[in-house]
């Protein structure tokens, strides 16, 4: 089963959201619904290096994947999932560029 990681608020987040509906492989954990998610995922992103270039510009890292073999990974694509296009909707972070 593969997790994921992201925020009912978050546009990207949204968009995969929809692509798994009903789907049992996938697995949404909303980092915003309990502090005991939060503290999961910034486990993660504390310390996974495939999160080294979001620690790096300040931004959350959302959704996030963890694959079935422990993989993590900010690619929906390698989830079997498609990236939200750009213009669809606005992005979360303040210089519009992701979430």
């Amino acid at each position: 089963m593969i997790r994921i990681y992201g925020m009912s608020t978050c546009p990207d987040c949204t968009y995969v959201e929809k692509q798994i509906e009903g789907n049992g492989n996938y697995e949404v954990i909303d980092i915003g619904q309990h502090v005991r998610n939060l503290k999961e995922f910034l486990r993660l992103r504390d310390t996974d290096p495939a999160f080294a270039a979001v620690r790096r510009v300040g931004t959350v890292g959302i959704p996030c994947f963890v694959l079935d073999d422990g993989t993590v990974t900010l690619s929906p694509e390698k989830a079997g999932l498609k990236r939200r296009p750009k213009d669809e909707a606005p992005a979360c972070s303040l210089d519009g560029t992701g979430c």
